[in-house]
């Protein structure tokens, strides 16, 4: 929804500088900031391999205005907003907690659970649109006998009753030949989300105000709080921090969890050059993860010495891993697994 913080977290998660404005649609052109993915894994490593320099992997967030009730009819330019939500490979969603009388809600007052139902009508609205559109061309190529249509057919038919009994696409369960079939529908619901209350951080009881919505798995954060944490220095964040009885801030915690709604994990490469984190899907083979580096390595794949991160620091490096048998190789089945720090052998 406009106005729920999403901009001034924005700013913060980046530490970039777009207009936070208090009216609806002050963001009209989607802001784009790409940040660092938190790991405390690389600086152990680098300073056990006495690496030249440290490489983060990194994560791009979009920043795209808030939709309101008739979005997928065009109401608050939301037919150009809901184009922008298109193009990104997961939702988060920045819903409103906290209460500010000088920040108008353009509902009229502050209800979660209201807002959040908003948002999900209105993406699947749209969403039913698009599959009531698809629905008329493939259904006359269905009619042909043409066995790739059928399934496409019996694919926007599943998506049709989901949305139309107030389900998102992401619940209905596809067989494998609808799975290879449905890549071409590109639906709102069917993305990944990731849910953030921007709420108030109460300093003397040190924790986050009380809210009710029908989700469990919601991040709490004070986006004002973040705001003023991204201003300062490490040792000054850190310290904080510890003063207000945070273990990490909210940012990170955001970072982190849409990497992982993302289906991403991080290995690493690390020795005296650089220590380095490496983004590929969870569940990708080695030789998969060899082309992130470089697509020779892909081509050319031999085989990979794996150990995991702490298993490396442990053994206080690379030759006390091999005397330890802790460094083991791998071959092109092997599925690569989050924090595994890798040495790709390959031919050109």
């Amino acid at each position: 929804m406009p106005n729920v913080g999403k901009s001034t977290l924005f700013n913060a998660i980046t530490k970039s500088k777009v207009e936070a404005a208090n009216y609806p649609f002050a963001t009209i052109d989607p802001n784009v900031g790409v940040v660092s993915v938190p790991d405390e894994r690389l600086a152990k490593l680098a300073e056990l391999e006495k690496s030249e320099k440290i490489v983060p992997t990194t994560i791009e967030f979009v920043d795209i205005a808030g939709l309101v009730s008739g979005a997928h009819k065009g109401e608050g330019l939301g037919n150009q907003f809901l184009s922008h939500i298109r193009e990104v490979d997961a939702i988060m969603e920045v819903v409103r907690v906290f209460e500010n009388d000088d920040i108008i809600h353009v509902s009229g007052k502050v209800d979660p659970v209201s807002d959040m139902e908003t948002i999900a009508i209105e993406l699947q609205l749209a969403d039913l649109q698009t599959v009531d559109k698809r629905l008329e061309s493939v259904a006359k190529q269905a009619k042909t006998g043409d066995r790739e249509f059928i399934v496409k057919k019996q694919v926007l038919e599943k998506y049709k009753a989901a949305l139309e009994t107030g389900q998102m696409a992401n619940t209905v369960v596809l067989t494998e030949e609808e799975k290879a079939n449905s890549k071409d529908t590109q639906l709102l619901t069917n993305k990944p989300f990731l849910y953030i209350a921007n709420s108030e951080f109460d300093m003397s009881h040190k924790t986050y105000t009380s809210y009710t919505t029908n989700r469990k798995d919601m991040i709490p954060v004070d986006a004002k709080l973040e705001s003023e944490l991204s201003e300062l220095t490490d040792e000054e964040r850190a310290e904080y921090l510890s003063e207000l009885g945070l273990p990490e801030s909210g940012l990170d915690k955001i970072i982190k969890e849409a990497y992982k709604t993302l289906g991403l994990i991080t290995f690493i490469t690390a020795g005296p050059k650089e220590s380095k984190a490496w983004t590929c899907i969870n569940g990708s083979k080695a030789p998969q993860a060899a082309g992130k580096i470089h697509t020779d390595f892909e081509k050319g794949f031999i085989r990979a010495e794996v150990i995991q991160w702490d298993k490396l620091l442990e053994a206080n490096g690379y030759v006390g891993a091999k005397e330890r048998g802790w460094l083991r190789v791998e071959g092109k089945e092997y599925i690569v697994q989050d924090g595994d720090v890798v040495h790709f052998r390959f031919n050109v």
